[in-house]
């Protein structure tokens, strides 16, 4: 493990939160002032970590130290739906008194709030070309943006800030291949201290070291993610090496102890049956059994000594072992027949039938509209409690603004959506009370016993939901969906692979493969779109037309 030059520091940091479930338990560590990508397992407290770095947060106990100021990319960014896009930018308090006094208003707070930023507007126009993003988008809301362009929008915000420290938390979530790409270029050339929470292993290579929060451990490897993997694995390859070997020890010394007992045992029977039958004198024989007592006691303690030193190092052997728990993720079967008609995607010149249990992916790039065709798809859908398609009214989804434009419609209500944002779950309320809100009449403890198996447990299930983290409220809204009844023969997922870890995400993909149901999934992860087996995959262009893709 490396020694990195600090530039943010943590000393003894521990997190509480208002319920008294620990966060983060005592975390030491640093991240020095290169590129460094920060990896563990959904719930380790990455996004915790970051938000006490950048002071959202505030220790309950420890220290953090930071040189210079901080500019931070939350994981939840595009939760903030009502943001100004100039906020997004970091320039909205500067734009909003610069055109103040365009318009002839002179108060001096106006000048203090401009500084000598004149050209502000100017400069936030080049930021949104920068993030393919037209001049107009200025005066828009978050919720106005695709997940990639408020991404790549907060991203030339932070540019522009030109902050010591910068944070980064899933950056690449709802990027396109061409928005990645951009990213990656920038984060080659970043200059500062950068600290990167990611699941995307192509930008973890960009680092020039990795951190891993585990346990409330905080360790930093110098080098990218594949070196870091491969040591790990050497690692754990050594640790259960060093287990097994252990446990022979142990299992060795336990039956040399067991022979010597069945040794001093034997001794004893047979000084007994000498001092009985008088073979010696009675003084000889009471020396030999002080001296047996003594040589069967100091025998006793070396075997026992060395059993516990045994045992004493199995239990080190097995701490360096990790036995992380997994998620379980088990899909309600719908029973869907090969033939039975599910939905229709197409446009002005071609449509496409989704039949029975078939797997369809919808890609193309980010602002082309493929949330939008979703929820146009699901709008007037009666959906299962998991879900969250249904809006309020006079909230409906615009309909498209060509005739050429994709469209689709449902042949079932029995549908299950898990949105991008993953905003169907209520902020204020617990993990448990979401759930049984989509299950009023499944017994509390059947509820927890769910939870159990996507790993939130005990005091974590009485959480708020705007406690959790991004994979954490995933989890939680697939549970949900799960409890439906009858189950949901046609599931739809934006972007689900966002915030998730790569283990969570091996076992969403055995998840989805088992499922006898119909999938519809937008997704810009290429390796998790090949790993489903797909019969359909079309790409929607900005021009509001769908490409069937060779799959």
């Amino acid at each position: 493990m490396s020694q990195p030059v600090s530039s943010i520091t943590l000393d003894a940091v521990t997190l509480a939160w208002p319920d008294g479930s620990v966060a983060l338990d005592g975390v030491t560590g640093a991240f020095g002032r290169g590129r460094t990508g920060l990896v563990g397992r959904n719930g380790a407290g990455k996004s915790t970590l970051l938000r006490l770095v950048a002071g959202e947060l505030t220790p309950t106990a420890g220290q953090v130290a930071v040189e210079g100021a901080v500019a931070y990319l939350p994981q939840r960014l595009t939760l903030d739906v009502d943001r100004p896009v100039a906020d997004l930018l970091g320039i909205g308090p500067a734009l909003t008194a610069v055109r103040a006094i365009e318009s002839g208003d002179v108060s001096p707070h106006h000048f203090d709030a401009v500084g000598a930023d004149w050209d502000v507007e100017a400069r936030a126009h080049a930021a949104l070309a920068e993030a393919g993003l037209p001049p107009d988008a200025l005066d828009r809301r978050v919720g106005s943006l695709s997940g990639g362009e408020a991404v790549l929008t907060a991203l030339a915000g932070i540019r522009l800030g030109a902050a010591s420290a910068t944070l980064l938390d899933e950056p690449t979530n709802n990027l396109d291949r061409d928005a990645r790409a951009r990213l990656y270029d920038l984060v080659r050339g970043w200059r500062g201290t950068l600290v990167v929470v990611s699941h995307d292993v192509a930008l973890l290579e960009l680092m020039d070291d990795t951190a891993e929060l585990h346990g409330s451990t905080l360790s930093v490897f110098g080098g990218p993610y594949s070196e870091w993997r491969a040591w790990l694995d050497a690692e754990q390859s050594a640790a259960v090496q060093a287990e097994r070997a252990a446990k022979q020890v142990v299992r060795r010394e336990k039956r040399e102890r067991i022979a010597a007992e069945s040794t001093i045992a034997h001794r004893q029977q047979m000084g007994a049956k000498a001092y009985a039958e008088k073979r010696v004198p009675k003084i000889v024989a009471n020396n030999r059994r002080g001296a047996a007592q003594v040589s069967a006691a100091k025998l006793r303690g070396e075997k026992a000594d060395r059993e516990q030193t045994a045992r004493e190092a199995l239990d080190a052997a097995g701490r360096r072992v990790r036995d992380d728990d997994r998620v379980r993720i088990d899909l309600p079967d719908p029973d869907v027949p090969a033939g039975r008609r599910i939905a229709t995607l197409g446009d002005a010149e071609r449509a496409w039938t989704v039949q029975g249990p078939e797997r369809v992916a919808l890609t193309g790039p980010n602002g082309a509209g493929k949330t939008s065709l979703l929820e146009r798809l699901l709008w007037s859908t009666v959906h299962n409690p998991g879900g969250t398609a249904r809006k309020a009214a006079g909230e409906s989804p615009s309909a498209p603004t060509c005739l050429s434009c994709a469209h689709g419609a449902l042949h079932t209500d029995r549908v299950g959506y898990l949105p991008q944002r993953v905003d169907g779950l209520d902020e204020t309320a617990s993990v448990l009370e979401n759930v049984a809100a989509a299950a009023p009449v499944v017994p509390t403890g059947a509820l927890r016993n769910r939870l159990a198996r996507f790993l939130i447990r005990g005091d974590a299930a009485t959480r708020p939901v705007s406690s959790l983290s991004g994979g954490e409220r995933f989890r939680v809204a697939l549970a949900r969906l799960m409890l439906a009844d009858p189950p949901p023969q046609l599931l739809v997922f934006d972007e689900p692979t966002n915030n998730l870890d790569l283990d969570t995400v091996d076992r969403f993909v055995e998840a989805l493969s088992a499922y006898r149901g119909a999938v519809l999934v937008v997704s810009h992860d290429d390796a998790f779109l090949a790993r489903l087996g797909l019969d359909l995959r079309l790409d929607l262009g900005r021009d509001g037309t769908l490409t069937e893709v060779p799959v």
